[in-house]
């Protein structure tokens, strides 16, 4: 079922959703909680670059994106997709160990979406994703 959120972005659980995470195993945990929550298309990359590439090949209704990544992080990921005018109004989560206060702010200033500490669970990303795309 697709609606509209409160940006105008169509939202439907059958859009593609990319993830970002140089851990490979966050990866997999990420895609089947997204699977968990009905989200079947996911698609995964292990950088920064290797996700632009992506989103500017393939359409995609959500980006969640890891902070700690090398050899560009999940900061200037968000800052690049932002700067993007194809994709700058793209919802774009951050995932990250450190609940540092900074960089919250960093992220925020930058035009994240939405904010995520790790660990989580698959009702704390439905709710993070709701927050962004509005009810599923």
């Amino acid at each position: 079922m697709a609606a509209s959120n409160a940006q105008g972005w169509i939202v439907d659980q059958k859009m593609n959703v990319l993830v970002v995470d140089d851990q490979v195993t966050m990866l997999r945990i990420e895609r089947s909680l997204l699977n968990q929550i009905g989200f079947p298309n996911v698609d995964i990359v292990t950088s920064g670059p290797d996700a632009l590439k992506k989103l500017r090949e393939k359409p995609f209704g959500l980006v969640i994106s890891d902070w700690n990544m090398a050899p560009m992080t999940g900061l200037e990921l968000l800052k690049q997709v932002r700067g993007d005018d194809k994709l700058k109004a793209m919802p774009f989560i951050m995932v990250t160990a450190e609940s540092k206060s900074e960089n919250v702010v960093a992220a925020k200033q930058a035009g994240v979406s939405q904010y995520i500490i790790k660990p989580f669970n698959a009702e704390t990303l439905k709710k993070k994703i709701a927050s962004v795309i509005g009810e599923f």
